[in-house]
């Protein structure tokens, strides 16, 4: 079994590669490759992955390299976690949307946006490649922002499929406090990426008990210190909000915050600059932990077992992933790209059955989904009134002064990377 990392200079790479060594039973991976542009990182992170290997017992060999076609050549699966124009662009997309009063962020809002644009013409382009290069292969997008990238992705019709680690993070949150293990703890999930809800939180199954209202009542104030947002609110919802939701609960709020510290950004910038020195080390065998602090907790579990049951392993039957809606959600198109639990095999994901979603959730996902469609359409056609009309729709924006301000900055601040522009 042969697995591609395309973005493999990443800092997040020793926690999926951690994933793939602990877990060779699951996914028994013979040969990893890590691509990346950037060969400073790349030899840094590629020698930290040997040593892990190494360290674990792994057979399997790690290879790195700058060529993609090489990298992709006869992959089984290949995994895209890039982010075009690296933490210097995030930095301006959590920066310049203050400037009209919305929130600065890298996968929501008009900063969301912005990295979307950037986005998907390049990960088209490394579509093609790998589908001219094997068509079977599974396209696997951990790349943000993963709805609408994996919207262009299906649209495009390559078998790709989005995966996002807000789900698992959750379980395990929730199996923690249940005292129960987390392979016991389903989840009634349901949204788009980073805009969902837990509707349900079962033992054992989907057809298990729902402990989700006596989770609250128990851990509700431990549940809303998590996520940032008041108890009373999660008492009224009678659901768990990702933490995403606090971006649109309480966007004034956090619009004050923003100004007031360092940027998330920044905070990542300076860690990474860490994390790159600790990997020089020829004694690190593991991962740093540091490296937690960095976000995507429990990635590397995810991406095991998601790949695992899309390559006829022994994946989890049921997973909360991203593909096309197709009826599941009835007030939204088909061709929508929701985050559900689906079960999933060689065949590609099919999202289970979804109850009546309650309409204080369905509008926010509707209006949502009509922004993705006017992102993608701009992202891949360009053009000033694209983007114009993007923002508007956004509910995080959506009135015309503050959209045709933040188009001039988008623009600006992204020149160089729009072919349009």
């Amino acid at each position: 079994m042969k697995l591609t990392v395309v973005g493999g200079g990443s800092t997040y790479t020793p926690e999926l590669v951690d994933g793939f060594a602990r877990l060779r039973d699951t996914l028994p991976v013979e040969e990893l490759v890590l691509v990346d542009p950037d060969a400073t990182r790349l030899e840094l992170v590629g020698g930290l992955a040997r040593r892990i290997f190494a360290r674990q017992g792994h057979p399997g060999r790690v290879v790195t390299t700058s060529d993609l076609d090489a990298g992709v050549e006869d992959a089984d699966a290949v995994l895209l976690q890039l982010r075009v124009g690296g933490q210097a662009a995030r930095e301006r997309d959590e920066t310049w949307p203050l400037e009209c009063g919305c929130i600065g962020q890298e996968t929501t809002g008009a900063g969301g946006l912005a990295k979307a644009l950037r986005t998907v013409p390049v990960v088209l382009d490394i579509a093609e490649r790998v589908r001219r290069a094997n068509p079977r292969a599974w396209i696997v997008d951990f790349t943000n922002p993963v709805g609408i990238v994996t919207r262009a992705l299906l649209q495009g019709g390559y078998r790709a499929i989005g995966l996002c680690n807000v789900a698992i993070g959750l379980q395990r949150k929730f199996a923690a406090l249940l005292g129960t293990p987390a392979g016991q703890v389903h989840l009634d999930h349901v949204g788009l990426n980073h805009l969902t809800w837990e509707t349900g939180v079962r033992l054992g199954g989907p057809e298990g008990e729902d402990v989700l209202p006596s989770l609250l009542a128990k851990h509700g104030d431990a549940i809303a210190a998590d996520l940032r947002l008041p108890r009373r609110l999660l008492d009224r919802l009678g659901v768990v909000p990702s933490y995403y939701l606090r971006y649109f609960y309480a966007h004034d709020e956090v619009v004050g915050e923003l100004r007031t510290k360092p940027s998330r950004a920044a905070e990542v910038a300076a860690m990474e600059r860490e994390l790159l020195e600790m990997y020089g080390d020829p004694s690190l065998d593991e991962k740093p932990a540091l490296l937690a602090k960095r976000g995507g907790a429990f990635y590397s579990e995810a991406a095991v077992d998601l790949v695992a049951a899309l390559l006829g392993g022994s994946g989890s039957p049921y997973q909360v992933v991203n593909t096309l809606n197709r009826g599941t959600l009835p007030f939204l198109p088909d061709d929508a790209v929701i985050e559900v639990q689906s079960a999933v095999g060689p065949g590609g994901p099919v999202p289970l059955p979804v109850p009546a979603v309650d309409p204080l959730f369905a509008g926010l996902m509707a209006n949502v989904t009509a922004y993705e469609d006017l992102a993608l359409d701009a992202a891949l056609r360009g053009g000033r009134d694209r983007v114009f009309r993007a923002l508007l729709a956004h509910p995080l924006v959506g009135q015309y002064d503050s959209a045709d301000t933040l188009t001039d900055l988008l623009i600006a601040h992204n020149r160089e990377h729009f072919a349009w522009a």
